[in-house]
């Protein structure tokens, strides 16, 4: 059979791919095709056809996959955020398990067999909705010029209108719909990407699910807001908001928060508990967006790194120092590193607020930071964490770590390809890959968090 643009025919969805979308074949010609499920048999439409791939849209579902549910939200279709609404949760972890072993193999060079022997199923949740403490909504307007703050449709930067996401807590919906009823009367603008005019580009939210805090964060391309008063009055009253930020990002740039804030309402941070300890999270904090996961992810960094009580432990990309100060009970000394000086300066408080005295935090850049503490032979490591974004290591980085010869290694991800492609230089080395755990960080959608642990074999490394 020859696939061209806009042919239409019948095909069974055969599996999933990286970013969720169902796979199916025609003779053998690799099909993908977005908001599918493994077992569905479909009626498609081919709409671009490459060298060795196709991509096709659903016309109508011939037949349902025995694992097809009905998806919770109305917009999880056209939303580029829930590509798994649609497949059974259990699917969902069995997915993601599979994701991780096929990127250790392809990627990481490592047996199936093996990998498989040492790979958890996925930790899941009881409920895997209203998880996140975070929410970062675009806001601009629709084709008739009306405001609307959502999240971006797949692949592009078109917002579909979405102020009450079933993963996030239920006061978003009501602190998103206040801003934009302020913004419509008022006569307040939005951003425009494309004439790169109006003011006001996302609304970030934070909530930390311990204490119930909200925090708002109102991302502008000027340092000043018209009507500030009324924003605070009314904003602040919307729900259980404690602080209210000015986040100025004037550059033409997909990354969402610029680095200067301007402080209007409260404090600047909100505290959550987590682990049993307490931590302040301010705008540019990274924290992790599900507590329920995070805090078995934090269990099992402790339960790989085989702490006893006198080991020393360095913390690489550890952000507020979550990790950092979990572990810190558990051994002799502990050092966080992180490149984002705002982290670093809550991680401190947060020692302080709970009383961790054997926690020190450095500023920099984990490439810049881990050759010189390894040069300088300075409290030499027994135990490495890492837990950088979703790009990985840099490879100075990885190389001072393996000059550092720490016994174990745990490696945080949230991208299961470059922690493979990381995996693999570190196996290259002395290195072996020992334990593989994926979590269900991210619900209905096809991101998955992995923690693994690395052992030092005997003998010298090998030449880097």
């Amino acid at each position: 059979m020859e696939i061209k643009k806009n042919n239409i025919i019948s095909l069974e969805i055969i599996s999933l791919g990286s970013d969720g979308e169902g796979i199916a074949k025609a003779d053998g010609f690799p099909i993908f095709i977005k908001d599918s499920v493994p077992g569905d048999v479909c009626e498609v439409r081919i709409t671009k056809v490459k060298k060795k791939l196709a991509y096709a849209k659903i016309l109508r579902i011939i037949k349902p996959s025995k694992d097809r549910v009905e998806a919770a939200c109305s917009v999880a279709g056209p939303c580029g955020g829930c590509t798994l609404q649609t497949l059974v949760y259990k699917g969902q972890l069995e997915y993601k398990r599979e994701r991780v072993t096929e990127c250790f193999v392809r990627i990481g060079g490592i047996d199936r067999k093996t990998v498989t022997g040492i790979t958890d199923e996925t930790v899941g949740m009881e409920y895997p909705y209203r998880y996140r403490n975070k929410a970062q909504y675009p806001i601009g307007y629709d084709n008739s010029g009306e405001l609307v703050a959502g999240f971006y449709a797949g692949r592009s930067h078109r917002i579909v209108s979405n102020g009450d996401c079933m993963l996030l807590p239920v006061e978003f919906a009501g602190i998103c719909k206040a801003l934009l009823d302020l913004m419509k009367e008022k006569g307040i603008s939005a951003y425009d990407e494309e004439t790169r005019v109006g003011l006001i580009r996302h609304l970030v939210l934070r909530k930390a699910f311990a204490t119930g805090e909200i925090m708002l964060v109102l991302v502008l391309t000027s340092e000043s807001i018209p009507y500030e008063e009324e924003i605070i009055k009314i904003l602040s009253a919307a729900g259980n908001v404690k602080t209210i930020v000015l986040n100025i990002n004037r550059e033409d740039t997909n990354v969402i928060l610029g680095r200067e804030n301007r402080i209007i309402y409260g404090k600047g941070y909100i505290t959550d508990t987590l682990c049993g300890l307490n931590y302040r999270i301010s705008p540019l904090s990274f924290y992790q967006v599900n507590p329920y996961i995070a805090a078995k992810l934090y269990e099992t960094a402790l339960e790989f790194a085989g702490l006893t009580g006198n080991e020393t432990v360095w913390d690489v990309c550890c952000g507020i120092g979550t990790i950092t100060l979990f572990l810190a009970g558990h051994c002799k000394k502990i050092r966080g590193i992180e490149i984002i000086e705002d982290a670093i300066n809550d991680a401190k408080v947060n020692a302080e607020l709970n009383g961790i005295d054997n926690a020190d935090f450095i500023v920099g850049a984990a490439e810049d930071i881990l050759p010189k503490l390894t040069k300088a032979n300075e409290d030499k490591p027994d135990v490495i964490i890492l837990d950088p974004p979703r790009s990985g290591m840099e490879r100075t980085a990885l190389d001072a770590v393996i000059k550092a010869e720490p016994k174990r290694i745990v490696y945080v991800s949230c991208d299961p390809a470059t922690l493979a492609r990381d995996v693999k230089i570190l196996s290259d080395s002395c290195y072996e890959l020992k334990r593989v755990r994926p979590f269900d960080q991210f619900c209905q959608s096809a991101h998955v968090e992995v923690v693994v642990m690395l052992s030092r074999a005997e003998g010298e490394a090998r030449a880097l």
